[in-house]
């Protein structure tokens, strides 16, 4: 396979893997395609940790890091004089904090477990992880080793980090939901663009793939990658039909064995169909795609529901919670596995077993071969 992108990075096949597990990268990049972390939940000395890891076991092949956007809420607006942050808990209303309680009540999950990693950290130290400076230190972390990409989750890095990426000899990709900003991020010096359509997992739009890749293929003039329903090589053939040079997928690799899904959700996942999937606010207080749940149910539809928070804030009080409950689900709590769920697209129809990453990224491969021959046969008629 020989794309403008393939050439760029020297992969094999113009496959992007996008996930939090490092395993699914170095898999990914093993196979001939291109790993690429998600760090939005790693600590500056975990990442450093888990890159000089990935390091080792991608023996020199490309991969690359994606980064988190910065808070839209600003933090600082109660700041004391002395205080680089306001105390994020504070900003929290009472009312979301009950409605959390009477969740976990509801539904049989205790609340008097204690809290893992960066949840049990000071409200303190979340508003850093989270705002500017917190995306800033993961960067510079990643900037250490030798990544091939540095990525903006749900849109571009900071315009100083893209800048420091730059002076590296590392490109930045942006990721877009329209048009619109697919010329904006273009404009910005954005090296890569990925169209995803509103049918990938996590933060999306509402326009579908099929609709948006070629438009932004049209728009812009740097590489775009089509993201979004890609879980086959038919999907990848569709994309690179509609004008992309490669495929960013996500969603595949969260039933795959190495993947950092939980028991509990990977079972809901692997019996789920395409319309088991919502765009809920729930989670993190924008519109992001996710296995449909008890949480999203209440919080949306529930008449009690204080409705979300905006970022930071809904993560704050969401992913404390679903720590708790994720941990209850795995003892078999059936409340607890009724409130757990996951970002995923609706692709996750098509998953329907666990195997290996390589043993995916092989299949895709092999199906995208057939299905360019099926091509080639319909113009030969």
């Amino acid at each position: 396979m020989r794309t403008a992108i393939c050439e760029r990075f020297g992969i094999e096949h113009p496959l992007f893997a996008f996930s939090h597990s490092r395993h699914v990268v170095a898999a990914v990049t093993g196979a001939g395609g291109f790993g690429v972390l998600g760090a939005a939940t790693y600590s500056p000395d975990r990442l450093d940790a888990e890159l000089s890891r990935l390091d080792e076991e991608v023996g020199g092949r490309p991969y690359g890091v994606d980064v988190p956007a910065p808070a839209t809420v600003d933090l600082r607006a109660t700041a004391t004089a002395g205080d680089a942050f306001a105390r994020v808990a504070d900003l929290i209303p009472e009312r979301h904090r009950d409605f959390v309680a009477h969740l976990l009540a509801k539904y049989g999950v205790s609340t008097l477990d204690p809290l893992p990693g960066y949840l049990a950290a000071p409200a303190e130290e979340f508003g850093r992880r989270v705002g500017p400076e917190g995306a800033a230190a993961l960067a510079e972390v990643a900037l250490k080793h030798p990544i091939a990409l540095i990525a903006g989750a749900s849109g571009a890095p900071d315009p100083a980090l893209a800048a420091k990426a730059r002076a590296a000899g590392v490109p930045v990709a942006a990721s877009v939901g329209t048009v619109e900003q697919a010329r904006r991020h273009a404009a910005a010096g954005a090296d890569m663009i990925v169209a995803q359509g509103t049918e990938a997992g996590g933060h999306t739009g509402e326009i579908t793939t099929m609709v948006l890749v070629p438009q932004v293929v049209d728009a812009v003039e740097v590489p775009v990658l089509a993201a979004g329903g890609i879980a086959s090589g038919r999907q990848m053939a569709a994309a690179l039909a509609l004008g992309a040079e490669g495929v960013w997928c996500g969603s595949v690799w969260l039933t795959t064995e190495e993947a950092e899904t939980s028991a509990p959700v990977r079972r809901k996942m692997l019996a789920a169909t395409s319309l088991d999937t919502t765009r809920s606010t729930a989670r993190t207080g924008r519109p992001a795609r996710q296995l449909r749940s008890a949480w999203t149910d209440e919080w949306d539809e529930a008449t009690e529901s204080p409705g979300a928070l905006p970022p930071p804030l809904q993560t704050l009080v969401a992913e404390a919670a679903m720590a708790r409950i994720g941990r209850a689900a795995e003892s078999g709590n059936p409340g607890a596995e009724r409130l757990a769920g996951y970002f995923v697209g609706q692709v996750v129809g098509q998953l329907d077993r666990a195997a290996p990453t390589r043993q995916v990224v092989q299949e895709m491969i092999e199906e995208f071969g057939a299905a360019v021959a099926r091509l080639r046969g319909v113009i030969d008629l």
